[in-house]
């Protein structure tokens, strides 16, 4: 049975601060998400995808707030080598846990997706909010590309980082973004670019992680430098003309996203950075007893609210604007900073729908678990071990099974 603190829902053998981290990236990019795409109700009846970002351009800055994959990317290094070391059977069963718990929440999107799309398509749903609602379910899938193919490479990365150092495992990563995005500025447009840098941009956050979980990210100077370091580079970027929003604009020529580009990867280190410095504070925080349940449900559910949350914004959007009215922050366009303070009043809606359908469709919790429901990193089940003491100096505490 899992070792848990007293008076709270999270367990002692987990990195407290690693799952903070990694529900803070959740929330970041469903919120973000919530906050930058705007379905705008037409003459038709249909919805169209628009974005505050092509009006509004002085909010680019919050997006380097809500853009935070590299931190998710982070916890999945650092959940994945520390799962690796701990599991008692060969990598092969590992990586099939590991893929499955990826892979199962998927085929139920797509298969929940194809019938709800199936019925709309009957209902006599107009086209555009049809092909609005495919492209926004579809979108989050891919990150599972990367993500499967930096887990399935964790333990290859776990003794590069032990033989050669976490910094000459990151360069070639950090060179090949560089040349692509060099190659995406002076090659013409439309020269159809082989996508490298989804992997290989993620695999530096990725490393971080894995760097972490074996102990070589600790102290407050290697944080500093690594925040330090990302802030300088995010400065220098943007002073070379990369673009001040942290995801992709629609309608301007270069994204920093898609693909991720030198800024993505530097922001992602700052972000690092400045989460490992938080350490102490995200450990005071979720020693009390509500702060630790949300952080363990999120990170319980992590996969499943990061698929949902789209599909829930565009079928609450469809079904609200059935009614005919346009509402607005809802399917008004968002052209002013109006639309952004009443879609902020509209989010404690999508996040009421976005938990009850995470809840329903969890698994059921199996007899002897603190809980059910798997996520690229489990957060509520630890692997039977002897007593120890936490030790906030090093990276993280006792390795644990996710």
């Amino acid at each position: 049975m899992s070792r848990r603190r007293a008076g709270g829902e999270h367990p002692v053998s987990r990195d407290r601060a690693v799952d903070a981290l990694r529900a803070y990236a959740i929330g970041g990019v469903v919120l973000g998400h919530w906050l930058v795409t705007g379905l705008v109700l037409g003459d038709d009846g249909g919805l169209h995808q628009a974005s505050p970002l092509t009006a509004l351009p002085a909010l680019a800055p919050a997006t380097w707030v809500l853009q935070t994959l590299g931190l998710f990317f982070f916890a999945a290094g650092f959940g994945s080598a520390r799962s690796l070391a701990r599991h008692p059977g060969g990598p092969g069963g590992w990586l099939a846990g590991r893929l499955r718990r990826l892979l199962l929440p998927t085929v139920a999107l797509l298969g929940v997706g194809a019938a709800v799309l199936l019925a709309a398509t009957v209902a006599g749903t107009p086209d555009d909010t049809l092909v609005v609602a495919l492209r926004l379910a579809v979108s989050p899938l891919w990150f599972l590309l990367p993500l499967l193919l930096l887990v399935a490479s964790t333990g290859p990365l776990v003794a590069a980082v032990r033989r050669w150092g976490v910094a000459l495992c990151v360069a070639p990563a950090v060179v090949v973004v560089a040349a692509a995005d060099l190659a995406m500025r002076l090659l013409p447009a439309g020269a159809g670019l082989p996508p490298v840098s989804v992997v290989t941009a993620w695999a530096v956050p990725f490393l971080l992680g894995v760097a972490h979980a074996d102990g070589r990210l600790a102290g407050r100077r290697v944080a500093g430098a690594l925040a330090g370091g990302g802030a300088a580079a995010l400065a220098a970027l943007l002073a070379l003309g990369y673009p001040v929003s942290a995801v992709g604009v629609p309608g301007a020529g270069v994204s920093n996203l898609n693909p991720p580009s030198l800024l993505a990867v530097a922001l992602a280190v700052t972000q690092v950075g400045l989460g490992l410095l938080a350490r102490p504070m995200l450990e005071r925080l979720l020693a009390r007893p509500l702060p630790g349940r949300a952080v363990t449900e999120v990170n319980r559910n992590a996969v499943r609210i990061y698929l949902w949350h789209q599909p829930v914004l565009v079928a609450v959007t469809a079904l609200v604007a059935r009614g005919g009215l346009a509402l607005p922050g809802l399917h008004t366009a968002p052209d002013d900073p109006g639309w952004v303070l009443a879609r902020c009043c509209w989010l404690p809606l999508f996040a009421v729908v976005l938990v009850t359908l995470v809840r329903a469709g969890r698994p059921a919790q199996r007899l002897g678990q603190p809980g059910g429901g798997g996520s690229a990193g489990r957060s509520a089940e630890c692997v039977p071990a002897a007593p120890r003491v936490y030790d906030h100096r090093r990276s993280g505490p006792a390795d644990f099974r996710r």
